[in-house]
């Protein structure tokens, strides 16, 4: 059977929607796990890795609690820190947010036992919650994929509990360990950064702007570094895809899964992560294929405020086929 192990936060997040709703529930981690055990569940192993305070882990647990395919194994409370999160959306892609309570982070001891892996997730939130040394010993040690979420390295967290985006500045270190880099739009402009500026406002551009010569450059930097695909969501619009075949620099657009009515945005990437991770354990080497059930799984995480949303997957191949069977 093939194994997949979601590395992250699981944090006790606090969320009022855009259109003013409130929702308490656990983040990150749990959407992508719980969407792929509904999706095929007696078919793969899923193994999130995390660390949580002592008092949550039975309520983690019990969140898991009747889902396939699942082993908590590596569900740990040794330093008794996990994260605590809010979220105010100002509209369906932008957010406040402020953080309370911080996990430590994951470092190798966490995964020396799960080298036999096919595919490593990783989806930090803030940039002290993987240790490279982590990549660094997966590299050595492992086979296994590894897809790592460029929102941790991009996201600080302020004494005052605020979390703000700031540069990947150490980038280059990271990427010789990363074969599959995942990113959107603002976390790609926090990433591609100039190495140096003169005084002038270096904010993400608007929405509507996407730099494609820019975003071009800045995947082929990460593909040169050894990183083997880059993924660019684009809100949604959906998806770039960069890889090489031969040596030449790929670049496709993969539309987005679209949606009628959006209800909660919260998980969408670490929904997006997991999907197209699902897709490199049936074939590794289709980077589109996996988008697709990125796309599939990130647009179904939009659609309510509990895991419910998630489809089985003969139900997503299905909407898979409906969304993309014109550009086959």
């Amino acid at each position: 059977m093939k194994k997949i192990a979601i590395l992250g936060p699981i944090p006790r997040d606090h969320i009022v929607t855009h259109q003013g709703h409130l929702i308490q529930k656990w983040g990150c981690v749990t959407h992508p796990v719980i969407a792929l055990s509904i999706m095929a569940g007696d078919q793969i192993e899923i193994v999130p890795v995390s660390h949580l305070r002592q008092v949550d882990l039975d309520n983690v647990r019990e969140v898991f609690a009747g889902y396939k395919g699942i082993n908590l194994k590596h569900l740990g409370t040794r330093n008794d820190q996990g994260d605590i999160i809010s979220l105010r959306f100002l509209d369906m892609n932008n957010r406040l947010e402020r953080q309370t309570g911080f996990m430590d982070p994951i470092v190798p001891d966490d995964v020396k036992k799960l080298v036999d892996c096919d595919v490593f997730v990783f989806i930090p939130i803030s940039d002290y919650e993987i240790s490279l040394e982590t990549l660094k010993f997966l590299k050595k040690k492992s086979k296994g994929i590894v897809i790592f979420d460029a929102h941790g390295p991009t996201t600080a967290c302020l004494i005052n509990g605020e979390r703000q985006r700031k540069f990947w500045i150490d980038r280059d270190q990271w990427l010789p360990y990363i074969d599959v880099l995942k990113m959107n739009l603002e976390e790609a402009h926090a990433s591609c950064f100039k190495k140096e500026y003169e005084t002038q406002d270096f904010s993400c551009p608007p929405e509507e702007e996407v730099d494609r010569p820019a975003l071009r450059d800045f995947a082929q930097h990460c593909l040169n570094q050894g990183v083997k695909c880059v993924y660019i969501t684009v809100d949604s619009r959906g998806c770039l895809v960069y890889y090489k075949v031969r040596g030449q620099l790929r670049e496709e657009m993969v539309q987005a899964v679209p949606v009628a009515n959006v209800v909660d945005t919260t998980g969408c990437g670490d929904s997006f992560a997991g999907g197209v991770g699902f897709g490199l354990l049936q074939n590794p080497r289709d980077y589109i294929g996996a988008a697709q059930y990125g796309n599939a799984l990130g647009a179904l995480r939009t659609q309510g405020k509990t895991f419910t949303v998630f489809k089985s997957l003969e139900e997503t191949e299905a909407l898979i086929r409906n969304t993309y069977a014109s550009s086959t």
